[in-house]
């Protein structure tokens, strides 16, 4: 599962918020190795300790494991000709989420590949990164992951808190109502599955919906007024498996409805109706 030097940005941002800005801090020379892949300034660049939660690797700690893996990641771009775009930075207090889109080849073919990356500073010495994603782009395949956070004591407030009040309440119209009128809902798997306009949200909900009402535990929320992260386990009574860790972008408008939301899971949704 690739991971992206991209990912300083939300570690530093993470940092500015949460402590007053020193430009040779701990952080910023770990990140600087990590992301020039030096070994030897690895080790002696982070004093403290830094957690990775990865969707394939799974829990990244340790300079030896850290070192590995982000060697072995950034090989598997540069095959891939990747290109990295930065879509949306949030921060709030000494959290940062960072939305990515890379650009692959896969078997030769020119991919879109969305990922979003959450950076908590919990100390000066210490930093906790966790990757959401599909990786349905990269290799055809849904992979189940397990809840990343607990259950936190948090529930979004305004249009982002009436949108999954409506999901879980399987009323497709007060989803719809959330948008804007132009506003858009991107799959996980991004650029092919996008639901532009009340027409196709409505089409795309009812789908959705048809399978029972779509409940996500809070986790953890990241706002900066005009953007809201949510980190959420998909915990939907009567449908299949466990629950499942996913992350949810939601972009307000001027007048408080949604311009968009953006999704960071692998979880299976409905398949669309095909014509006889």
């Amino acid at each position: 599962m690739p991971w992206f030097p991209d990912f300083v940005g939300a570690a530093e941002l993470a940092r500015r918020q949460s402590l007053p800005y020193d430009p040779d801090d701990p952080v910023k020379r770990y990140l600087t190795a990590l992301s020039d892949g030096s070994p030897h300034a690895l080790e002696v660049s982070w004093p403290g300790r830094i957690v990775v939660q990865d969707p394939r690797a799974g829990v990244v700690t340790g300079h030896r494991d850290l070192r590995r893996f982000v060697t072995t990641n950034q090989e598997w771009l540069q095959a891939r000709h990747a290109r990295i775009e930065t879509v949306s930075s949030i921060a709030e207090g000494p959290r940062a989420v960072v939305e990515l889109l890379a650009r692959l080849e896969i078997a030769g073919t020119p991919v879109d590949w969305p990922v979003a990356v959450v950076a908590e500073a919990a100390d000066r010495y210490s930093l906790h990164l966790r990757t959401y994603c599909s990786q349905l782009v990269v290799d055809g395949r849904r992979h189940r992951r397990a809840p990343v956070l607990g259950s936190g004591a948090v529930q979004p407030e305004g249009v982002v808190g009436r949108h999954l009040d409506a999901l879980v309440a399987g009323d497709v119209d007060g989803v719809v109502a959330t948008f804007a009128e132009d506003g858009y809902l991107r799959e996980a798997v991004g650029g092919p599955d996008v639901h532009r306009g009340s027409e196709e949200l409505h089409s795309f909900y009812s789908r959705v919906l048809s399978a029972g009402e779509v409940s996500l535990e809070c986790c953890q929320i990241t706002d900066d007024g005009v953007r809201c992260a949510v980190e959420y386990n998909e915990v939907s009574a009567g449908r299949a498996g466990s629950p499942q860790a996913g992350l949810a972008v939601f972009e307000r408008t001027g007048d408080g409805r949604l311009a968009g939301v953006r999704c960071y899971d692998d979880i299976e949704l409905p398949a669309p109706d095909r014509a006889p």
